[in-house]
């Protein structure tokens, strides 16, 4: 009864705040139907991780298999290897990647030339725009065994060519390394943009103190952009397991596939390309939950060691 009652009365006060702010929620509309249309009407789907989907049949139409599909995944030959695979490119790429853009912006803002920066910021930006077909398509002629100019650069000092696209050692290596250098530059701007809140009259006040540029940036830079550093670190968790599948397939070959197949493209392959349905959706059900686990936790930790986190 004094549900109810609680009920009615937050109900109308909903509804009056509805009416003094009808504009504001207006504007609010179009993306609640985005989310409520194409994010949260479509985990409708997600029972058919745990049925024998048939197209024929539908969704409800098809038989109830409980576990079955996240016990084949487990059992299988390959979970290991897709889970190190996957693994691997990820937290590499995250330890490799996450800093570079700090260390970018950090010194962009410490440039005194307006224009020689606007210079930098231009060329580090520029990868960001390159698609990942061309992207790829680079590393395949830059990295030739026969014509290009890496393994020119290697015979010329006196080594042997190799064909590293080959190689499922270089995989990982080669990914992280061209997803720096496209993303680096791109990354920075979120940075730059927050060390514009920092006050001058800190800086001001230090170099009164007598602080070099080193301490000021230690001491007043950092720590006043530390809480979007944590804010992106924690969103980075977040996507440990989604590895970028159109990369990954695309650099993917029959002799470097033993490093290369990552959860994204065994998804790809089961899913679309032999039709199971079932399967590929506890996987991607699967990779869900250990992302949104990875993102609790390290908002969790951010939150009893520090004042900043995602909620």
């Amino acid at each position: 009864m004094y549900a109810a009652a609680w009920k009615r009365r937050y109900g109308r006060h909903l509804w009056k705040r509805i009416k003094a702010h009808w504009a504001l929620y207006l504007f609010l509309l179009p993306a609640i139907v985005y989310y409520a249309v194409f994010r949260y009407y479509p985990m409708y789907g997600i029972q058919i991780a745990f049925r024998n989907y048939k197209a024929v049949k539908g969704i409800t139409g098809s038989p109830w298999v409980g576990f079955q599909n996240f016990n084949y995944f487990f059992s299988a030959a390959d979970f290991g290897k897709l889970m190190r695979n996957t693994l691997s490119v990820s937290i590499f790429t995250l330890l490799l990647s996450f800093p570079l853009p700090i260390i970018l912006a950090l010194l962009l803002n410490q440039l005194p030339s307006a224009r020689y920066k606007k210079i930098v910021q231009t060329t580090v930006y520029a990868p960001h725009f390159i698609s990942t077909v061309v992207m790829v398509g680079m590393i395949f002629l830059f990295l030739s065994p026969s014509s290009g100019i890496v393994n020119k650069l290697i015979e010329s000092i006196g080594g042997t060519r190799v064909h590293f696209m080959a190689e499922p050692g270089a995989f990982v290596p080669i990914y992280v390394l061209s997803e720096i250098w496209q993303s680096t530059g791109w990354g920075s701007i979120l940075y730059l943009a927050a060390l514009t809140n920092i006050s001058p009259e800190l800086h001001e006040a230090a170099l009164v103190d007598g602080a070099n540029k080193f301490q000021r940036v230690w001491h007043i830079d950092i720590p006043g952009i530390m809480p979007t550093i944590v804010i992106m670190l924690i969103l980075s968790a977040g996507k440990v397991m989604n590895v970028g599948f159109e990369k990954d397939y695309l650099m993917q070959t029959s002799l470097n596939i033993s490093a290369s197949e990552i959860i994204s493209t065994y998804v790809y392959k089961r899913g679309v390309l032999k039709s199971q349905f079932s399967l590929s959706t506890a996987v991607g059900l699967f990779e869900s939950v250990i992302n949104l686990t990875l993102l609790v936790t390290v908002n969790w930790i951010s939150r009893r060691i520090s004042d900043s986190s995602l909620f």
